[in-house]
Parts: structure tokens; sequence; C-alpha cells
């Protein structure tokens, strides 16, 4: 089978297994036999079809409690192509985008979602591939008041809903410096905050560190009407440590909005954020974009084979996990798509309370043993036979 023609595991599973079967093989891959697939309106449904993206939705539920209410939200990302060629001016690439997550925007707030993740840089193409400065440097924008923030703010207000937007930074007030920044918008039309980047990666075409270095907020943890959130950003996904303080911090929930390309990392990328959940009790939301991007100049990838214009098709399978261990299926490898979960965020401490995870980690150990190991005259543990 070759890769264009697999539009995603799901698709294939339900073709070659037989249905007395794929319940167990969906237990022992996705932690639960049944999808629990979300009912759209025919409203929904059918505005999905207009703006032709795929339209999937899950639930997670929670034990009844007596003290607590149901917790419910709904989250949703977005994985998206990039439609305008590289060459045409900045301006009207940013426009088409802008353009068609708006449009994305009208089916989600229709689905009834709290909380939408856009995918990392969803703004421009992921040109930092290319280690050009230019024309690329010109899609970064101020964070709190540039053309892509405004106008989030005002869809922010108008759907009640909380965005969040990886985009480009560029701080005017430290020297024009450039991050990889998600910018959190909240229901009401107001910035909360930001989150740069912590883990920039150096990995043959995604030698990132030459537009911007490792962030400087930590892990922040934005507390929104719909619960507690945070932003692990596509590269971080890899540091267990990087989802590890959000959890520290309090978040329920940890987006991780990415750019990734299947000859790379595609058989990591099901289980990175899944053991995320598994390991800190909170739900996770993995985005990737899709499409094949190509630009104008051929770069190399430092790995020995020929000059290229592109790095491959992104290949989506934007999924959410709980803190259970289950998970959804994925969106499709190569189409834009809008994936809804409703949550019941009591599950996070329901989890808590069974496996004890939080509990039973020993951090006082881990910070004692880590502030010895960045120590220049450390030596590891290592006890050998004599």
């Amino acid at each position: 089978m070759s890769e264009t023609n697999f539009k995603s595991l799901e698709d294939t599973l339900n073709k070659y297994i037989p249905p007395e079967e794929l319940r167990e093989v969906k237990r022992v891959l996705y932690g639960r036999s049944e999808d629990n697939e979300l009912k759209f309106s025919e409203e929904t449904i059918s505005l999905a079809k207009d703006v032709d993206i795929e339209l999937k939705g899950y639930v997670f539920t929670a034990r009844k409690e007596d003290l607590r209410r149901p917790r419910i939200v709904r989250v949703a990302a977005i994985q998206n192509t990039v439609d305008i060629p590289t060459t045409a001016p900045i301006q009207v690439q940013r426009d088409a985008l802008h353009e068609k997550i708006s449009n994305i925007l009208r089916v989600a707030v229709t689905a009834g979602v709290n909380i939408v993740c856009l995918q990392e840089a969803w703004t421009m193409p992921f040109a930092f591939c290319t280690r050009e400065k230019f024309p690329w440097c010109e899609f970064a924008e101020d964070v709190e008041n540039g053309p892509t923030t405004k106008m989030l703010k005002e869809l922010a207000k108008q759907y009640n809903m909380v965005i969040i937007s990886p985009i480009l930074e560029r701080d005017a007030n430290h020297h024009d410096t450039i991050w990889n920044t998600a910018v959190v918008i909240s229901n009401n039309g107001t910035y909360i905050g930001k989150h740069r980047k912590n883990h920039i990666p150096r990995v043959g075409d995604f030698n990132e560190s030459t537009y911007y270095y490792e962030g400087d907020t930590g892990h922040p943890v934005f507390e929104t009407q719909f619960g507690r959130i945070a932003i692990n950003i596509c590269y971080g996904r890899h540091h267990p440590q990087n989802w590890m303080m959000f959890g520290v911090n309090g978040a329920e929930i940890v987006f991780n909005p990415s750019a990734t390309v299947g000859g790379l990392s595609e058989p990591l990328w099901g289980i990175e954020a899944r053991n995320a959940a598994i390991a800190n009790s909170f739900f996770t939301v993995a985005i990737n974009r899709v499409g094949t991007e190509v630009f104008p100049n051929e770069f190399t990838s430092g790995n020995g084979l020929p000059a290229h214009k592109d790095f491959g098709p992104f290949y989506g399978s934007s999924y959410v996990a709980a803190p259970d261990g289950s998970r959804t299926p994925g969106l499709s490898r190569d189409k834009d798509g809008l994936l809804v979960a409703e949550l019941d965020l009591n599950l996070c401490r329901q989890i808590k309370d069974f496996w004890g995870f939080q509990m039973t980690q020993r951090l006082p150990l881990y910070a004692e043993s880590l502030a010895k190991a960045i120590k220049p005259d450390y030596k590891p543990q290592t006890i050998r036979e004599q």
C-alpha cells in the first residue's frame, strides 16, 4: 500500500479486520472497544461539507460522583493544508489562511466547542526548513495586537470560545526577537497570555534554531472558564519532563500543536501524547498539519540526499487522549479536519485517585538527583562489578 493510498490507520483497520475482532483490536490499541462517537447536528454536518473538511467527534465520560457535578467541556483540534503557493505575497498567504480557519471555526461553534487549538505556526507555510530568513520572517507578528490576534479576539468573543493560536511572534520590545509562540485568547475576546516553545529541534529539515531559540515562559497553565489548559508546542512532546511540568502546574488539558512529516516521526506520533496523558493524569490533544508545502528554492537536509524543495507530506492524524489511557481515532493523514472531543474533566482526579501516579512520584528525589547531574563535576551513579 502506497503512502498516497494510506488515508488513516482507522480506515485500514475497519477495512481489513472483521467486526467481531475489531472491538478487541480497538480495546488493545485505543484503550476502549467503542469509539463513543459524538453526534452532530444537521447544521454542523452540512456546514462541514460546505467548507470541505473532515468532521469527527468523540466522547470521554467519567464516573458519577456524589459531591461534584460532571465538568463537561468540548475541545477541538484543527488540522489544515496551506493552499496558496509559497511564492505568493505574504499578505495573500496569510489572508487565505485567516479565511480558511474562520470558516472552520464557524463549524466548531455549531458543534458546541468551548476550546479550540490550531496547528503550529498556522498563519504561514512551515518555511523553517529552508533556513532562509526572507521572506519568511515577514510572517512574524505581535502576539497581542497583530492582525491574527485581532481577528481571533473578535471571533472568540462572538463564539464564546477560547482560542489557542500558535504563531510566529515578533517581540518589538526586545530587539524584534522572533519566537515560536502560542497565544491564548479568552472566550470574552481578551488576550490571556502566551507560551513560547520550550524545545527547538535541530533534526534534518527541522533545524529551527535559525529563526528562534528555546522559549523563556516556563510551563504556564491558563485557567479559563472551561478548565485549566496548557500548550506543549511540537518538539516538546518528545520530552517527558516538559509534559510533566504542565501537570505539576495543574493542567487538565494539554494541547500539542505540531508540524511533522511521515518519514521522520509518524511511529512516535500515536505514543507520545497518549503516554503523557497517562503519566500526568490529564487530557492531551495532539494536532498535526496536512499537505505538502513546496518552496521556491532548493534546500538540503544534512543527510546526504539531493537538494529538494519540499520535505514530504505532513501526515495529520490529530487525536485526543485521556488520562485513563484511552484515545480517539485520528483524523485522516491528508485532509483538512475538525476533531471535537467532549470531555468530563472529573476524570483527571478520578484517575489520580485510582492509579496514584502523582501521589507516588518522587519529585524531591528527582530534583536532588538533577541538581547533581547538571554540575560540571557530576559522575553518573553507576555501580560496576569489581
